[in-house]
């Protein structure tokens, strides 16, 4: 669950769940887009329910911010639980037709797959 306060300064901030953990991991971008211009690679940063294994929030570098929004809208509700990395990087390959597309797939993977070692590290203390 993602609350949502004011801080000293009147700014809207979020709050995740204790039982969330961040991750992220980057993957080049093509050379050829306006994006790699400002950000030589592409980031996506996962907000992960450890209990449930859903994603509740999404960060991403990418240049617009329909693409952004785009990003979050097919990635939060996944189930790292109970979902492969395929499936969620073949939706990805279907609704997502920028020419950053591998490079965002290649960070998804990354950040699910830190996730998954993280986990199972977890279960072995």
């Amino acid at each position: 669950m993602i609350l949502k306060t004011n801080n000293l300064h009147g700014d809207s901030m979020k709050h995740y769940d204790e039982d969330t953990v961040y991750f992220i991991s980057y993957a080049k971008l093509p050379t050829e887009i306006p994006a790699a211009a400002l950000h030589k690679v592409v980031g996506i940063g996962l907000i992960i329910n450890t209990k449930t294994g859903r994603i509740v929030d999404v960060s991403c570098t990418l240049l617009t911010q329909e693409a952004k929004d785009f990003m979050r809208s097919i990635l939060i509700g996944r189930n790292l639980h109970e979902e492969d990395i395929d499936d969620i990087t073949n939706t990805i390959k279907l609704r997502y037709h920028g020419y950053a597309q591998k490079a965002v797939c290649v960070a998804i993977k990354g950040s699910i797959e830190r996730y998954n070692t993280w986990k199972q590290e977890q279960i072995k203390k």
